[in-house]
């Protein structure tokens, strides 16, 4: 899997989502790991998912960036977890970039959809979010990165959204309570959890805005 495999969709004029949530602006992010240990364990792949707000108001899919990357040196890999995510850091075809530079660009990206959008800054998205935020700043802190567009500690967890909406916690159960299709052999790689996360948040505040709930106020507004 190349890391510069980026997916762009047609620009939109994004409408309202800064006063959505709070000018924070939700930037799905899937990360694959070699453990569970933020300060051991390597990031191998990271997927960054953008999204806009359509003409009608509703939540939609934008530019996903998927980077993969090299182990930090030092670093250890616990193979029950290349088991799970089935990556082999060795395999030529990942491309890997240092793990610096790929989360840069990462943050870059998120940065200019904060510009562009008119947010102050973004907020990860993330099914059990805690574990991709925790990854992620040990990432930037080890690299000394500065201007870290996410919030620091607030994320939205769609684990616990899509327990309210659809009484299901886990990713693949909560996509299929949403009639979204669950592919079982491309799960557990940053670029397709990303997207499936990101249909499923996506599905989540639509719905809840159909149903009567919060609708942002025209621009110029205050929230």
């Amino acid at each position: 899997m190349a890391h510069s495999e980026t997916i762009m969709k047609e620009p939109s004029e994004n409408l309202y989502i800064a006063q959505r949530f709070r000018s924070f602006l939700p930037v799905v992010v899937d990360l694959e790991t070699g453990g569970f240990d933020t300060k051991s364990n390597p990031i191998l792949e990271i997927a960054a998912l953008t999204l806009r707000m359509n003409k009608i108001g509703e939540l939609e899919q934008e530019t996903c960036l998927l980077r993969c990357l090299k182990p930090f040196p030092g670093s250890r890999i616990d193979p029950a977890a290349l088991a799970f995510n089935h990556i082999d850091p060795d395999d030529p075809k990942r491309l890997p970039m240092d793990e610096g530079d790929g989360i840069r660009d990462v943050l870059k990206t998120v940065r200019k959809a904060v510009r562009d959008t008119g947010c102050t800054r973004a907020i990860l998205v993330g099914h059990n979010p805690s574990f991709d935020l925790g990854f992620l700043r040990a990432a930037i802190q080890r690299n000394r990165i500065k201007r870290d567009p996410f919030h620091p500690f607030s994320t939205f967890d769609t684990a616990t959204l899509a327990g309210l909406a659809y009484g299901q916690t886990v990713l693949a159960r909560a996509a299929e309570a949403a009639g979204m299709h669950w592919d079982e052999d491309r799960a557990h790689s940053a670029l397709y959890d990303a997207e499936r996360t990101a249909t499923l948040f996506c599905t989540i505040v639509n719905r809840w805005h159909k149903l009567g709930g919060y609708a942002p106020p025209p621009p110029g507004i205050a929230a």
